[in-house]
């Protein structure tokens, strides 16, 4: 194990010092350090999708992702996808269709769906689950989340997939 030491990285459009081992968990660093508790700690094994941020625009698990794997990109949570006044698209969208039941997983489901419609603009009803096939939700909400991904394609498309106050 490499001995923690002083690493720059780039989270939600602002440059942080951490103090941290490059093989630790971004996931700890961006809760630990920065206070970031949007990505959750869920299954710590990258299978679930709590943890779920985007590294230079592409959805990964945050908890696998070793902290020198980010070093040299950006790094988008969902703290820095939109603002409470002006939320991202893909977040109007999970509120107006109250897709959330606990919200743990929200964060993931969110994440991925804005790193899709990012990349796809219309993504298919197939696309869609596809997509969201390994983030896992046990509250049962998963019709609610499709509608909210779809009614996201909707206003991505009236929007602009940068509708709301993030860096994304």
């Amino acid at each position: 194990m490499t001995s923690e030491s002083a690493t720059s990285i780039v989270v939600n459009g602002t440059r942080h010092d951490v103090d941290a081992s490059p093989d630790a968990p971004l996931l700890y660093v961006l809760r630990d350090q920065l206070g970031l508790t949007g990505p959750k700690f869920g299954c710590g094994l990258g299978q679930c999708g709590a943890c779920t941020v985007h590294l230079d625009g592409s959805a990964v698990r945050s908890c696998t992702t070793p902290l020198s794997s980010a070093t040299r990109g950006t790094i988008t949570t969902i703290e820095g996808l939109g603002t409470p006044a002006k939320p991202h698209p893909v977040q109007q969208a999970f509120i107006d269709q109250q897709a959330a039941q606990c919200g743990y997983c929200i964060n993931g489901m969110i994440m991925v769906t804005a790193a899709l419609i990012a990349r796809n603009k219309r993504p298919s009803t197939a696309q869609i689950r596809s997509a969201l096939n390994n983030n896992l939700c046990r509250c049962g909400t998963h019709m609610r989340i499709l509608r909210a991904v779809e009614r996201a394609v909707e206003l991505s498309a009236t929007q602009g997939a940068s509708g709301g106050g993030g860096d994304e």
